[in-house]
């Protein structure tokens, strides 16, 4: 499995965001966070900006909508460049059609979870996804601190990936540094979202080779790594 660092622009300066995916493009992904001031209690920005950083960037997007009714809006993200977009499943209607709408438009569709939410009632949903997102912090603000009691639903999602067989990638989000991002590894996390760790470092290119280099090995001693 391989390591992928996605560092989210919610950590940095909206006044110079081209130039600021620029300063990561070593990243594989860049992480937009879209918020509602509804389904949590920030507002950030929506399609317009998503559009634009599309052409800014040759940095793929990867979309975490954290809005209200997103079986209605996930598609156009797709439209306006997004080449992952996660829904929040406590938010989606009907999550396996809006999963496949977005496959269709030819984006990866991901589900997310708050920290309340278990994931066990929704394995049955895992075949028609292509990542699963594990918030580590409540979301709605950048900048929290990690919730080490995620880890237990980190692993146990792992294992349900493992038991089904599925080619799925398991993204963290929130408080994700280098004093963390080793147990997200030890956990089962292959995709790591890092906001202030990577836009608050003098040189955030240098941050994301840090980090990948972390998570790269605690990952080669992990034992769910060594069963694939």
């Amino acid at each position: 499995m391989a390591v992928q660092i996605n560092p989210s622009i919610l950590s940095a300066d909206f006044a110079r965001l081209a130039e600021e995916a620029k300063a990561v493009e070593g990243a594989d992904w860049l992480h937009v966070d879209v918020m509602d001031n509804h389904f949590v209690p920030n507002l950030t920005l929506g399609v317009p900006v998503v559009e634009s950083l599309a052409r800014a960037t040759d940095t793929p997007l990867d979309c975490h909508l954290m809005i209200e009714d997103p079986d209605r809006w996930a598609p156009q993200y797709v439209e306006a460049g997004a080449s992952s977009v996660t829904f929040h499943v406590e938010a989606a209607a009907a999550p396996v059609r809006l999963a496949r709408e977005i496959r269709a438009k030819g984006a990866r569709a991901s589900m997310a979870l708050k920290p309340a939410t278990p994931i066990e009632p929704y394995e049955d949903l895992l075949p028609e996804l292509d990542m699963v997102l594990i918030m580590t912090v409540e979301p709605g603000f950048g900048g929290q601190a990690f919730l080490d009691i995620m880890l237990p639903k980190i692993r146990r999602t792992r294992e349900l990936i493992g038991k089904h067989g599925l080619n799925l990638w398991l993204q963290v989000d929130g408080g994700v540094s280098a004093s963390t991002i080793e147990r997200c590894a030890e956990a089962g996390a292959d995709v790591f979202v890092a906001g202030s760790a990577v836009y608050g470092a003098d040189d955030p290119a240098e941050a994301v080779r840090a980090l990948r280099q972390s998570a790269e090995t605690a990952t080669a001693q992990a034992s769910w790594a060594c069963t694939h």
